[in-house]
């Protein structure tokens, strides 16, 4: 038979694990707890016990498995990261620690760069090799891959498009710890803060949203429906991030930008929206780049941990 590979996306409260065939067949996909506690000393056993148990399950050799693919929420250098905050690692050679626990190959890469190899393996972006991977949750993650090969960078902070700073005048501090990130306009809570901010400026204007309940997804909803102050807010949005992506493509020409996470659940209205601020600010080679919506969902980080390894 052909080889296996497992895929394994460590996220904050989860480990998503992936059995794939060579082709990129899922076999089976699960989940086993993120034990955090004790400066995360648990996770990488709990790992390589799952992996090892499966290979026993489905009656396999090691020698059956290519190996074993990693997505860590944190920079990654050489299969080493210099830490990892949501897991509370401190500096850990992933890669050094899964091979001695279970003698395969294994490779590591950070999530959002994996998820994007995901993306451009089987997903959104496949059949391409030059792709920007934007994914739209609590926080804005990135993941850039040229000729097929992620972009780590020298300190592993490659495609931490996130952190590019979009606005002067916000002065409280991003989880990074800089002011006027991407991420503090363009993620889940971004458009929440750009939300607070409208509804401040027009407190009489009639509208859906509600201060004591607002959410990207309420915010979007009400878009969708032609709520005038919706439409205002997920402009701003809109504008900030189709401006900022723009700014990315002229530094590394993508073939395709692709747009994941939960917010990117507002679908093809969204895509059409931050297409005409793309458009409006990218320099003109780059503006026939086609922006498009995620496939894989939480399944990316899987997939691409797979693919590392293939």
């Amino acid at each position: 038979m052909g080889k296996v590979c497992f895929g394994i996306d460590i996220g904050g409260t989860t480990v998503k694990c992936g059995l794939f065939e060579e082709s990129g067949q899922i076999i089976e996909k699960w989940e086993i707890p993120t034990r955090t506690e004790r400066g995360g000393e648990n996770i990488l056993p709990d790992i390589a016990r799952t992996v090892l148990e499966k290979i026993g399950q489905k009656g396999y050799k090691k020698e059956d498995v290519a190996g074993i693919g990693i997505g860590v929420p944190g920079p990654v250098k050489n299969g080493i990261v210099p830490m990892a905050v949501n897991i509370h690692w401190g500096e850990t050679d992933v890669e050094g620690i899964m091979k001695r626990l279970t003698g395969l190959p294994v490779r590591v890469g950070n999530d959002a760069n994996v998820a994007a190899l995901g993306e451009m393996w089987q997903g959104g972006a496949a059949g391409r090799k030059n792709v920007i991977l934007v994914t739209l949750g609590t926080g804005v993650g990135g993941g850039i891959i040229i000729n097929g090969k992620i972009i780590e960078g020298s300190h592993g902070a490659g495609g931490e498009i996130g952190h590019a700073h979009v606005e002067d005048s916000i002065t409280d501090p991003c989880n990074c710890g800089n002011c006027g990130c991407l991420e503090q306009v363009a993620s889940a809570t971004g458009v929440v803060r750009l939300a607070r901010e409208e509804l401040a400026e027009h407190p009489d204007e009639e509208t859906v949203l509600k201060g004591d309940k607002l959410s990207s997804r309420a915010v979007f909803d009400a878009f969708k429906s032609g709520d005038e102050a919706a439409g205002r807010i997920v402009n701003r949005f809109a504008k900030y991030l189709g401006t900022a992506l723009a700014g990315f493509a002229c530094v590394v020409d993508p073939e395709v930008i692709v747009i994941g996470g939960g917010v990117s659940k507002a679908g093809e209205p969204l895509i059409e929206l931050l297409n005409r601020y793309y458009k409006e600010k990218a320099f003109s080679a780059c503006k026939n780049t086609s922006l498009v919506l995620a496939k894989l969902g939480n399944d990316a980080g899987i997939y691409g941990a797979a693919k590392l390894v293939l």
